[in-house]
């Protein structure tokens, strides 16, 4: 079998030609909308030690998403980030976040198409944060906020996340005439159903790590703090990068989406990128398909970091500004 389909992470976003023309502006309007809110909200809200956790996450995430993992009947899944990003930030930076991977990987990776980008932003980047935010906020209350609370919230907060996600896109993939939605709903929430276990896993993982080298980063009355933030920095990116040269591994079987499109017949709807600058996370020159992954993967884990960490700073220094302007 050629290393092509061995080492590549498969696209996992709606490609444009599943949904329809009406369904992606709705869904374009709607997340514009919310990104909206979000800036508004973010420079209200967002402390110093965060504008370096928003960078790191986004490019975490991004990294992470490139690992797809074996689920079951020739299926994967990947990380979706929601839940550990909405743990560590809030919900308003975390919309922020998760809209730059999304944004990055359809702009520069032709991962989901851009048309379909604003339903893309909808489900991962809003759906999935603000469902996993009710849900962990709920479960921490009766957990009365305790590590193990926090691990078991965490894990039920991000398969939530998934679940509920898919079903958004199977309810855009009704709506827009691609599959029924007695069809396309069942369908999706099975194969998600698992791969939410898989998310869950991840995100324990993730806030087990936490909760052992930085449990002030899960304490918002330490929210306002910056020490630290080089060790952020540092260790953040360097996870990040480390994910990425691990990203040749990632399963090569479809992921949910494309499985459920190939299973019910409408996988042939996707329609061509209109543009590529590094299709499927290759880089022009390079010929080997191992080292082309990798670098794609780390120029994309800077791109992101720049995006998410560029907003965030904005965002900070115009509540500085704001602030000044008061006072003066």
């Amino acid at each position: 079998m050629p290393y092509s389909i061995l080492f590549s992470p498969q696209p996992m976003h709606i490609p444009d030609g599943f949904l329809s023309v009406v369904v992606s502006i709705v869904f374009w309007v709607i997340s514009a909308i919310v990104l909206v809110i979000a800036l508004r909200k973010t420079r209200e809200t967002l402390a110093d030690r965060q504008v370096p956790l928003m960078g790191v996450l986004a490019a975490a995430i991004f990294a992470g998403q490139m690992l797809n993992f074996s689920v079951t009947g020739g299926t994967s899944g990947h990380l979706l980030g929601a839940a550990i990003a909405v743990i560590l930030l809030g919900p308003w930076p975390a919309v922020l976040v998760m809209t730059a991977v999304v944004s990055v990987q359809a702009l520069f990776f032709q991962d989901g198409g851009l048309l379909a980008l604003g339903a893309n932003i909808f489900n991962m980047g809003i759906v999935g944060v603000f469902v996993a935010y009710a849900v962990y906020q709920l479960l921490i209350r009766l957990f009365k906020n305790t590590s193990w609370g926090m691990i078991v919230s965490g894990f039920i907060a991000a398969w939530s996340s998934i679940f509920v996600a898919s079903l958004a896109c199977a309810l855009e993939l009704a709506l827009s005439g691609t599959s029924p939605a007695n069809i396309a709903v069942p369908a999706m929430a099975g194969i998600h159903a698992l791969i939410g276990v898989g998310e869950g896993l991840i995100t324990t993982a993730a806030l087990g790590f936490i909760l052992a080298a930085r449990k002030d980063l899960l304490k918002k009355e330490d929210a306002s703090s910056s020490i630290g933030s080089k060790g952020i920095f540092v260790g953040g990116l360097l996870i990040a990068v480390v994910l990425a040269v691990l990203s040749p591994l990632a399963s090569s079987h479809p992921d949910g989406l494309e499985w459920v499109a190939e299973q019910h017949g409408f996988l042939d709807t996707a329609k061509s990128a209109l543009f590529n600058i590094l299709p499927d996370y290759t880089l022009p020159g390079i010929e080997n398909p191992v080292l082309t992954t990798i670098v794609a993967g780390i120029l994309g884990v800077a791109i992101v970091f720049g995006v998410a960490f560029g907003v965030a700073r904005a965002e900070k220094h115009g509540t500085s500004h704001e602030k000044v302007q008061e006072k003066s």
